[in-house]
């Protein structure tokens, strides 16, 4: 099984969670997923499948779009609602219109410190486990960019935001410091990831949805209960196009929709699947395009290398 599954991430599980669930449910080992996403928050966990996994290198640096809510009144050691407070309760007064502007002060190229609470690793270690033994930290701040940050609603007391931001940035950072520069400090008390670049969260699935695809009809009796379904799938001589998750994963043409898509002839097909550079005249000034075999079997990333010459990157199948 190979290709993209967005999956609607539940609050109280790691990414890496997520991705041990996926790679059980499938039944297949090769499971990876292009964004860390906190266990608290929910939402866009694009994964990828079989050799798809291959394409994660072109996700290294994707913007995200996040919705969410900011307490204010208190901080936290962990910037959010799972951590301790690190200061009394004050009241806040501030209007709606005053606290849009102050978020706009962190628009653009910044320099971001990140939470003691992270995945940041120091020396190989992941900051949050140091951070548990009450262990001395040094981060380093880091030049993130927020292209959006903006406060569409205000209660007197939380603060409803919709944030597009570069790779790497924290949003439970954002809420901190916002906290910090209007004085009663703030913290991040719900987040969802609408979106990370082309993948939306209304292309997202449950994983109850996935589970429930993945279980046999309890009317058929099985000899093999405890196999993959995708085992006891090919043992019955059923196709891919069988398989209860086809319907779930992104169709190939929508992924990395910025490289231009051609369907190659046979002949150019042989040679990209041995690794050799092939001829896509249609493509004189593309960088990079998606090859395909028919309408929707992604066969390889190409680079172009000369002309109208193109090496095969990522060859998929």
């Amino acid at each position: 099984m190979d290709g993209v599954l967005i999956i609607n991430k539940p609050a109280g599980m790691t990414s890496h969670d997520v991705v041990a669930w996926v790679r059980r449910i499938v039944g297949e080992p090769s499971v990876g997923h292009l964004g860390t996403l906190d266990p608290s928050a929910t939402g866009v966990l694009p994964m990828v499948v079989g050799r798809f996994t291959r394409l994660s290198q072109f996700y290294m640096e994707s913007d995200k779009r996040y919705q969410g809510t900011i307490r204010f009144g208190f901080s936290t050691d962990t910037y959010d609602a799972e951590g301790e407070p690190t200061s009394p309760e004050h009241p806040f007064h501030i209007s709606l219109e005053d606290l849009r502007q102050a978020a706009t002060t962190f628009l653009g190229r910044i320099q971001q410190m990140p939470p003691r609470f992270s995945a940041k690793k120091i020396e190989g270690v992941p900051a949050y486990k140091l951070a548990r033994k009450n262990q001395e930290i040094e981060l380093k701040p880091k030049q993130v960019e927020v292209k959006e940050f903006e406060i569409i609603g205000w209660d007197g007391q939380q603060a409803q935001f919709q944030a597009w931001v570069s790779s790497g940035t924290y949003l439970r950072s954002l809420a901190h410091d916002l906290g910090q520069m209007l004085g009663p400090g703030a913290h991040l008390s719900h987040l969802v990831r609408t979106a990370v670049r082309e993948f939306t969260i209304e292309e997202a699935h449950s994983l109850d949805e996935l589970t429930r695809a993945g279980k046999p009809d309890p009317q058929a009796h099985s000899p093999h209960p405890q196999r993959p379904i995708t085992d006891i799938m090919l043992n019955n001589g059923l196709t891919a196009k069988s398989s209860p998750f086809e319907s779930f994963f992104l169709h190939p043409r929508l992924v990395l929709p910025e490289f231009p898509a051609v369907t190659a002839s046979p002949e150019a097909l042989v040679r990209i699947r041995h690794g050799n550079p092939t001829n896509l005249p249609e493509f004189s000034k593309a960088s990079l395009v998606k090859v395909f075999e028919g309408q929707a079997r992604l066969i390889a990333i190409a680079k172009r290398i000369a002309g109208t010459l193109f090496q095969p990157k990522v060859v998929l199948a």
